[in-house]
């Protein structure tokens, strides 16, 4: 198969009403509603750095695709259109047909629509770029975290670490565990509909996916302040709690990441309004923190001694 047999037979897609020219052409156009803002991310997956060489498409597909939605997610953003760009060794009708299917099944899901990207002969690297609409002047962001706000955090946190960790011989999991944390780690559920549930009540968002700590860190060095964590309201599994050294449990659950779980800051007079959001999505949430003047970010145990971690997250040059 060539390049453009493969772009033909399992990219070019229809239905969209605001996309003006899709796939085909040198540039794509979309039209954006009135009264939206647009909102543009992206996010590259290289084999053997953010995936095992032996993940079935299927899997890596839908990675591929729901971390990019996953920031969406964090602004509060609906999911519109994306560009996808692969390098790939070769072009294997059968493994394109089980990445393609898994890929375009998650973008019905939320409504996104393929409209560009690049393809390329190369060793198994994958970028795209996610372009939202958010209400005008809207978005959740980093920079608006208040001092007395309440942190939550979604879903739990921990679980993709410790399938990882897992894999590489870190830790020992019963297979019932490491099946449940796996699917985690492979198919993460982007809170699309808690992000936008959140517009009117929360005041900063990220998503989780360098390492909870790490990621509360961005939130409280674009807003100027810092934070309390209380490292026993950590929402995870709880068999994980019982199995793992408790060192090796924080570890995951602060420093893991891969979990792409919102954090998010919201004022104390809305906890009622942030519960039934989250209740309405069917999303549990946790309340974990507190935003202080101080800032850095302090984990403290059920004593209120503070804990000190080896790392805070993932780096990508580490």
């Amino acid at each position: 198969m060539k390049e453009f047999d493969f772009i033909r037979r399992y990219l070019q897609t229809d239905g969209d009403r605001d996309v003006v020219l899709g796939i085909g052409d040198d540039a794509a156009i979309v039209r954006p509603r009135e009264g939206f803002d647009l909102c543009f991310s992206a996010d590259m997956l290289l084999r053997d750095r953010h995936f095992f060489a032996d993940v079935e498409p299927e899997d890596l597909a839908w990675k591929v695709l729901a971390v990019n939605i996953s920031d969406m997610a964090a602004m509060g953003a609906i999911p519109r259109w994306v560009l996808l760009s692969a390098a790939l060794p070769q072009l294997d009708d059968v493994w394109l047909e089980r990445f393609c299917g898994s890929f375009f099944d998650l973008a019905r899901k939320f409504g996104i629509t393929l409209i560009g990207g690049d393809t390329t002969k190369g060793d198994m690297v994958f970028n795209v770029t996610i372009i939202g609409e958010l209400p005008k002047g809207r978005a959740l962001k980093r920079n608006a975290a208040a001092v007395g706000d309440d942190v939550w955090v979604s879903g739990h946190v921990g679980m993709a670490a410790a399938a990882l960790n897992c894999r590489l011989k870190q830790c020992v999991l019963p297979d019932d565990v490491f099946a449940v944390c796996e699917q985690k780690l492979l198919r993460p559920e982007p809170r699309i509909e808690l992000g936008l549930a959140l517009l009117p009540v929360a005041h900063a968002a990220q998503d989780v996916s360098d390492g909870l700590a790490q990621d509360i860190g961005h939130i409280l060095t674009a807003s100027g302040v810092g934070a309390e964590i209380f490292a026993d309201k950590l929402p995870s599994l709880s068999v994980l709690k019982d199995i793992l050294p408790r060192s090796q449990w924080l570890s995951y659950t602060l420093a893991g990441g891969d979990d792409y779980e919102l954090v998010f800051t919201a004022s104390e007079s809305c906890r009622e309004s942030v519960l039934a959001a989250a209740e309405r999505c069917g999303v549990p949430v946790t309340r974990i923190g507190k935003i202080n003047g101080e800032c850095r970010l302090k984990i403290l145990d059920s004593d209120g001694r503070e804990l000190k971690l080896h790392s805070s997250g993932f780096d990508h040059f580490g």
